[in-house]
């Protein structure tokens, strides 16, 4: 009787090794975090729970938002959040804001 081989397992750092397409996804998700962290104390404290880092690519960054109304409110800061990026070093250009549709 012949016996079945099991499928391979993979780790995520293993599967990332080995497609560099996710490799480029994993490092630009990285980046899009390190962003929100710079400009984070530049956001109220009661409004950090409604943004989250978007995507970031081509040196446009988004921000995604739970409602229209932190929306509006980002996007009265973003001359601060461009200057906290600026100030780190941080290559992006525009800061996009998204909101969040319910179920998403």
């Amino acid at each position: 009787m012949p016996t079945r081989q099991s499928p391979s397992v993979f780790s995520l750092q293993e599967a990332v090794g080995a497609a560099p397409g996710l490799a480029e996804l994993q490092a630009r998700i990285r980046q899009s975090q390190r962003c929100l962290d710079l400009v984070r104390e530049r956001i109220p404290h009661a409004l950090r729970t409604q943004v989250t880092a978007g995507p970031l690519q081509d040196a446009e960054w988004c921000l995604l938002v739970r409602s229209s109304a932190a929306a509006a409110k980002l996007r009265q800061l973003l001359p601060a959040l461009r200057d906290a990026l600026h100030e780190s070093g941080a290559q992006v250009s525009a800061i996009r804001i998204k909101v969040q549709t319910p179920g998403r």
